[in-house]
């Protein structure tokens, strides 16, 4: 099992993260938004050389996890991300409310149906952890879960913690890259968005009012992100808590924590055997050959 890399936002494996603790916005000398787009764009060309060594290879998956509270820009930075990526070689998952079939099932069923097979990248937008956050704010919903008898909440999300550290230690095992990103929005920054929506006609679409009665409930979410980040990042599945009050510098960090990531994977085309890498040269004999 690969270990994480070296990064200042990766969360501890040691249930020491605080949300209060960790920064929202980029750094006070990081570089300017003309330096930043170009070091993404070098990333993500990186990104493209390196998926299709990985597809060729075909021995290791690449699951990203992104989660955030709205308007943290889970979609601009999986579209950046991905923008050098051949579609044929990812996978992009996004998790609503379940579905009646959904929750007829265990809450690790949908995703699991989801997952990249070896040689891509498939990316969550949003995931099982939905089941420990918004659930956990708003418990009422374990009601449409037709769960056998009342569930208490404590062992409950005891047990789902526990069931998520098995479920990605068996992923990572089994040759899948699995990274996770919380995208660390401040309460102001957000509320700066919203009313963006608002104010910009050509943005209305992307404003709900449902978006503007979670923010009564902050607090709670934050504190739900802090204990599951706590419970649940491990070297073979870390959490990285990515500052994304600016845009531009929350996509870079993502962008090189995958970079740097793949490139620890190193995947390799296969070699052909001997008496393949023999015929090459016959065939190519008779091309050059023919009239």
């Amino acid at each position: 099992m690969l270990q994480p890399i070296d990064s200042p936002y990766l969360v501890p494996f040691d249930g020491s993260f605080r949300v209060d603790s960790v920064a929202q916005d980029k750094p006070p000398r990081a570089p300017g938004e003309d330096a930043l787009e170009d070091a993404l764009r070098e990333r993500v060309e990186r990104l493209g050389d390196l998926q299709e060594r990985l597809y060729a290879a075909n021995s290791y998956a690449v699951l990203l996890v992104f989660q955030a509270m709205d308007a943290a820009g889970k979609d601009g930075t999986i579209r950046a991300l991905l923008t050098g990526v051949n579609p044929a070689g990812c996978q992009v998952s996004s998790f609503k409310a379940p579905s009646a079939e959904e929750l007829d099932h265990d809450f690790l069923w949908r995703t699991a149906r989801k997952l990249p097979e070896r040689g891509r990248i498939g990316v969550f937008n949003r995931s099982y952890y939905e089941e420990v956050l918004v659930v956990r704010v708003h418990p009422e919903l374990l009601e449409a879960q037709n769960l056998p008898g009342p569930p208490d909440l404590e062992t409950l999300w005891r047990d789902r913690y526990e069931a998520i550290r098995s479920h990605e230690a068996h992923l990572a095992r089994s040759g899948v890259l699995v990274l996770k990103f919380w995208l660390n929005v401040s309460r102001d920054e957000q509320k700066r968005r919203f009313l963006s929506r608002i104010d910009e006609p050509d943005k209305n679409w992307k404003f709900s009012g449902r978006d503007v009665e979670e923010r009564q409930h902050w607090d709670a979410y934050m504190e739900a992100y802090e204990q599951a980040l706590n419970e649940t990042s491990r070297p073979g599945a870390p959490w990285f808590a990515i500052p994304a009050d600016d845009k531009d510098w929350m996509r870079l960090q993502v962008a090189d924590i995958v970079v740097r990531s793949l490139e620890a994977v190193d995947p390799q085309p296969p070699a052909l055997p001997d008496d393949e890498l023999a015929r090459l040269g016959e065939y190519r004999a008779r091309l050059v050959g023919e009239p």
